[in-house]
């Protein structure tokens, strides 16, 4: 495999070193948006049109907003791959064969870091158009406070979320009253657990700790990831500790046509 790498030079929108000041450590965090082309339900989502950009742009966009890691998409697709760069931004091609975002963007680290500087991982899911800067920055607070494999976000679902088998919700025990951080014990398509007060949305974003992500790669689907088609059960049934925080909303993401016309009209 030949692995291709670029970044502009010389555009207004060029991917600069961040502001880490206040922040965290600029050798530790990367944040990866794996994208591919093949999606069954809504093919060439990533270039899908919105608002007069590809939804991968608006990804990227509330990547490079949140201004704490440098931004990387590892892509299948040339398309995907030459937009970015055209943007200033950086991209990585990586195999069309992978079974999942995680392994895509194992195979990307790899390959954009041999030597190990980045040892926490922001997996950004290519399919949050809406995503904000806000979230990202939640949940770079959780992975670099909490011994966790992996760290994610959820938020209240609402009565409609709850029966929808797309929104998958997340089976939480929270250590504050605030929500800060929980931990996830199940995640599930259905509305888990039974007459709960509140459900929880998950929200696909995710804080890996690079070692952990090495080994999930290496694990067979297991037997709940492949009932409910969720690879983070995988790590569950695996004993890795996954962690979340809370934020008031979640992203519109975008996995269906229907998906893709209600995030444009918030666009309108």
């Amino acid at each position: 495999m030949i692995f291709q790498f670029m970044e502009q030079k010389g555009h207004n929108h060029r991917q600069k070193k961040p502001d880490m000041s206040s922040k965290q450590p600029a050798d530790e965090m990367i944040i990866l948006i794996p994208a591919r082309m093949a999606a069954s339900r809504l093919p060439n989502k990533p270039m899908a049109e919105i608002a007069g950009r590809p939804l991968i742009e608006h990804v990227w966009a509330g990547a490079m907003s949140a201004d704490i890691a440098p931004v990387w998409v590892a892509t299948d697709h040339a398309d995907i791959y030459h937009h970015i760069t055209s943007l200033g931004g950086r991209a990585v091609m990586t195999r069309a064969d992978h079974p999942s975002g995680s392994d895509r963007i194992h195979e990307a680290i790899e390959a954009i870091d041999p030597k190990g500087r980045y040892q926490k991982l922001i997996n950004l899911q290519g399919d949050l158009p809406t995503i904000t800067s806000e979230a990202i920055n939640a949940l770079a607070r959780l992975l670099n406070t909490n011994n966790c494999d992996l760290a994610t976000l959820v938020a209240p679902a609402s009565a409609e979320e709850v029966a929808r088998s797309q929104v998958v919700k997340a089976v939480m025990s929270w250590d504050d009253d605030n929500h800060q951080c929980g931990r996830a014990h199940y995640f599930s398509r259905q509305a888990v657990p039974h007459n709960a007060e509140t459900y929880w949305h998950h929200i696909g974003l995710y804080g890996w700790q690079r070692a952990a992500l090495a080994r999930f790669v290496t694990l067979p689907p297991s037997p709940l990831e492949l009932s409910e088609k969720l690879e983070q059960l995988r790590a569950l049934e695996a004993g890795m500790l996954i962690q979340a925080s809370a934020i008031d909303e979640a992203p519109g993401g975008v996995d269906t046509e229907e998906d893709l016309n209600a995030v444009r009209a918030l666009f309108a």
